[in-house]
C-alpha cells in the first residue's frame, strides 16, 4: 500500500485535534477533494490531497479494499 492512498471509510488520526477535541475522522469522499468526518462531533471538512496528507498523522482503520481506480 502506498502511503498516499485514501480508501472510503479509512479512520485516520490528525496531527491536531479538532476544537471538539476529537482527533479520530472518517474519509466519506475521495478525489482531487477528500471530505473527512469528525468522529467527535460530527463536522464535515473538505480539503485539497495534498493538505489531507499533510494533516494526517495515521491511518487508525483501513476502509474497504475497492477495484476503483
Amino acid at each position: 500500500m502506498e502511503d498516499t492512498e485514501i480508501r472510503l471509510g479509512d479512520v485516520i488520526k490528525t496531527r491536531k485535534p479538532h476544537p471538539c477535541g476529537s482527533d479520530e475522522w472518517t474519509v466519506i469522499r475521495r478525489g482531487a477533494d477528500v471530505k473527512i468526518k469528525c468522529n467527535g462531533c460530527g463536522r464535515i471538512v473538505m480539503m485539497d490531497r495534498q493538505e489531507f496528507l499533510k494533516r494526517r498523522k495515521k491511518i487508525i482503520t483501513m476502509g474497504k479494499e475497492t477495484n476503483e481506480p
